[in-house]
């Protein structure tokens, strides 16, 4: 690097390291980077936020614990990552087993350009390129797995990465100070003697340490860390910073005198992280140990979802808990902000295992035989496993064998295991949790069936997978092929509850038919029917065979399932394309739709209409109703809540694979301000009209304005074209004698002049134009009178002249589409304005008399 014809030399450097991995070389006196060094992430962590969370301080490797037995709220763990690992294998008092890996790796570096010259570890070795001088970086990397004897699962695990550098010694006189945000990447430096803001500057990620290159090796130079809004206050006060002086001095009492120590638990990329850092009295602090109610969220204009069941909060004085917040739940906010210093839990460390626990590894992992092997290598097509033993989902730290010993190894396809799923990329990282892990038995890696009861599965034929370790394989019952759901034991009571609603329920065509349960030493299976293919499937591969089973016979066909759910006071709660199914061929080669996966299902008893959400929120994200998520509902959420996403799978059926409420990243904050865009739809033609209607109607944020299941059904969206032209002639046939003043009439007059386009006898052909001539006078500005024209020539229809048939078409399609291609409004403003007869024998077909959304 030149600067004024010279190299720079190391010691005019600073190296700032951030949490997203990078090390950035930067200007003493300015600040700017001139160069950076990449590497993976300082934190390395399971992206969920499960109870208990844990979140490591990414400076030091501490760790705080968020929701322990006794729902403590947030504490600080007695000890570090690296101290863990040091200590490893060891158990905590509270009967947690730990087990640590250590790595050490030298960055040799070029000082003019940052690149690596070469990496050196025990298990790298890369060729020297001389050059001088040359700096020598250390990084350790600590990897840290926590089990819980207790609950017999596996608890969390982390990568922690620093940098080797020890503090720079107080014999040296460093005359900057660095305030850092832990927030942010801000990092703002100031003179300790003059006070003088020397330069700020923001690398894009939290700073977790500064260092100096001093004596061949880098030391490590304390920083302070303050809140966002603090570090602001304190620099930016005017805008010209370098006007502002503030003696290092005056920032340390004004820290002892105004400011306060907190803890400040942040989100980075894929990272929760937790540090110390000062705030002053601006800045809302949580306080200690408060649970956040889940079924209200903070009231607050400033808190936003995110996903993993977290909120982020913009710091503010005027955050108001929910009521009920106090006490403990088992589902907890982790809300991203500062927070009162914890306390320490009360915890010890037992540097061995106890010897009852060495014995067998059945005591540690009762669900593994005791033969267990790790991964050696994950690609493409498969795990390579020793034959006869048990896959364990393992992150990347797992010990390599010698390839040579393949020979002994059969190769498990990756649909068999989570660690090489496409949905699951942070097990490269180590990031997993025992209920995303696939436990493999020996029967299930041998080739051939397991048998449980009447149940008969190849473990290798596997059609999906769901939460919390649940499996589907094709498999046989009683000599007919069904799917087999397999889930953990700890899944039991979901398992009951789905087979309760399952029984009641799968009389009907259009629900999933269920068969049997089973169970064995290790897990609960579900025997139902076997279906081909998902409605995603269906809809977004070109190669789907659909057997005539067109996208309107689907939804009809879904609905249909739905309303029978709502008849029995089921609400299905997680409605979306993957969980409605299309069933196998039946020997005449036709298939349906079915409604499946009840895990989510809630019974409503003794007549109630709604329920409530004490258990959590219910759903997928991005299909779930906008009153489920509401911080503070007016009342509980009712079955309009599954017409919510059925409408959503509407309009992802007609579009070929849109949501109304955008992409994927978007969606549900989209649901929640009621933002959503039907593009497919937005053409002036009869059946988008038609369809459009129903969904506006459908995914309104207002659940009493959602038609229920039944009326969904009576909808025109479903009506042949025969129905809808015997619905013309019905109406037609009804207002003939109504007066033209009377309420009837003049509903349907009301706003006609859109309806027939000004004059409907000017858009008809010339051919029909020249026959209505020959009978009686028409009022072309009359919806009445439109309809009674078709009423007409629908009667004589074989006594008109052949060009008029021709221009008409036949009956009812051609004849249908005539009209309501020229009027597309047609359908929809005749049976809304009929709406006033909906009672009346003749037209009961047509409307769902007497229920939620129907208008009556």
């Amino acid at each position: 690097i030149l600067k004024g014809g010279a190299v720079t030399v190391p010691e005019t450097l600073l190296f700032i390291s951030t949490l997203d991995g990078n090390l950035h070389a930067v200007s003493k006196s300015t600040g700017d980077i001139k160069w950076t060094l990449k590497d993976d992430p300082i934190l390395q962590v399971p992206v969920y936020v499960a109870e208990p969370a844990f979140l490591p301080d990414p400076n030091d490797g501490s760790l705080y614990i968020l929701g322990g037995k006794n729902k403590e709220g947030l504490m600080k763990l007695p000890f570090t990552i690296p101290e863990l690992v040091q200590s490893s294998p060891c158990r905590s008092s509270d009967g947690v087993l730990y087990t640590g890996k250590k790595q050490d790796t030298w960055f040799i570096v070029d000082p003019k350009s940052g690149e690596k010259q070469t990496t050196l570890s025990t298990e790298a070795w890369d060729g020297l390129c001389p050059s001088s001088p040359l700096l020598y970086i250390g990084r350790t990397q600590y990897v840290i797995t926590m089990y819980d004897t207790k609950s017999r699962e596996l608890r969390w695990n982390a990568t922690f990465s620093e940098y080797s550098a020890p503090l720079c010694e107080e014999s040296y006189q460093y005359k900057m100070a660095h305030l850092a945000s832990s927030g942010d990447g801000l990092v703002v430096t100031l003179d300790k003697e003059s006070g003088e803001v020397l330069w700020a500057q923001n690398y894009g990620s939290p700073v977790v340490g500064i260092y100096l290159w001093h004596q061949d090796s880098l030391r490590r130079l304390p920083h302070l860390n303050l809140a966002m809004e603090t570090l602001r206050y304190l620099t930016f006060q005017s805008q010209d910073i370098h006007v502002l002086k503030w003696s290092y001095q005056s920032v340390k009492d004004f820290a002892a005198t105004k400011t306060q120590p907190a803890l400040y638990v942040g989100k980075h990329a894929a990272s929760f992280y937790a540090m110390t850092s000062l705030v002053h009295g601006s800045v809302a602090l949580v306080p200690q140990g408060i649970t956040l109610a889940r079924i209200d969220g903070p009231t607050t204009d400033d808190v936003t979802m995110r996903e993993s069941g977290e909120c982020e909060i913009t710091p503010s004085t005027n955050v108001k808990y929910p009521q009920g917040s106090i006490t403990s739940l088992h589902n907890q906010w982790l809300l991203i902000g500062h927070h009162e210093l914890p306390p320490v839990v009360h915890t010890t460390m037992l540097r061995a295992f106890p010897e009852n626990l060495r014995k067998t590894t059945e005591t540690i992992i009762p669900r593994a035989p005791p033969s267990r092997t790790m991964f050696d290598d994950v690609g493409a097509e498969g795990c390579w496993v020793t034959e006869g033993s048990v896959l364990l989902g393992m992150g990347s730290g797992s010990p390599a064998w010698d390839r040579t010993a393949r020979k002994s190894q059969t190769q498990v396809p990756c649909s068999l295991c989570l660690l090489c799923h496409p949905r699951y990329p942070p097990y490269r990282t180590n990031a997993w949790r025992l209920e995303d892990c696939f436990l493999l038995s020996l029967a299930d890696a041998e080739p051939g069936l397991v048998v449980v009861g009447k149940v008969s599965f190849n473990p290798k034929d596997v059609l999906g997978h769901g939460a919390g370790g649940t499996f589907v394989f094709r498999g046989q019952f009683e000599g007919r092929s069904v799917a087999v759901k397999r889930l953990l034991p700890e899944c039991v009571h979901l398992l009951d509850r789905e087979v309760q609603l399952l029984r009641e329920s799968d009389e009907h065509p259009h629900v999933v038919r269920y068969f049997c349960t089973e169970r064995d030493r290790q897990f609960h299976y579900i025997a139902i029917e076997l279906c081909s293919a998902t409605l995603q499937e269906y809809v977004e591969s070109p190669s789907f065979d659909r057997r005539g089973l067109d996208p309107v016979s689907v939804l009809r066909q879904t609905m249909s399932g739905l309303a029978h759910l709502h008849s029995l006071s089921i609400v299905h709660r997680d409605l979306k394309p993957c969980n409605i199914l299309i069933s196998v061929p039946n020997r005449h080669g036709q298939i349906r739709a079915v409604i499946s996966d009840f895990g989510l299902c809630k019974k409503l008893q003794g007549g109630r209409q709604s329920f409530s959400l004490r258990s959590g929120i219910p759903g997928t994200e991005g299909w779930i109703a906008p009153e489920v998520l509401q911080e503070a509902p007016k009342e509980n959420p009712t079955s309009a809540v599954d017409i919510f996403s059925a409408g959503c799978v509407f309009y992802y059926v007609v579009s070929g694979g849109q949501h109304p409420f955008g992409d994927s990243l978007r969606r549900q904050a989209n649901i929640l301000a009621g933002s959503y865009q039907l593009s497919c739809l937005q053409e002036e033609a009869h059946d988008k009209l038609i369809a459009r209607e129903l969904i506006v109607a459908m995914i309104s944020s207002e659940p009493q304005r959602r038609p229920s299941a039944p009326v969904v059904l009576v909808h025109p969206f479903f009506w042949s074209q025969e129905k809808q032209l015997q619905f013309f002639q019905d109406v037609s046939d009804r207002v003939e004698k109504e007066p033209a003043e009377g309420p009837i009439v003049s509903a349907l007059e009301s706003g006609a002049r859109a309806v027939v386009r000004t004059n409907w006898r000017m858009h008809i052909s010339l051919p029909l134009q020249m026959d209505l001539r020959k009978f009686r006078t028409y009022k072309g500005g009359s919806v009445r009178d439109l309809l009674r024209a078709m009423r007409n020539k629908k009667h004589h229809y074989h006594e008109l002249p052949a060009d008029v048939r021709v221009a008409l078409g036949c009956v009812p399609e051609g004849f249908v589409q005539y009209f309501t291609s020229r009027f597309p409004r047609l359908l929809l403003h005749t049976h809304g304005a009929m709406r006033v007869c909906a009672h009346e024998r003749i037209f009961r077909p047509y409307y769902c008399h007497g229920l939620r959304g129907d208008g009556a």
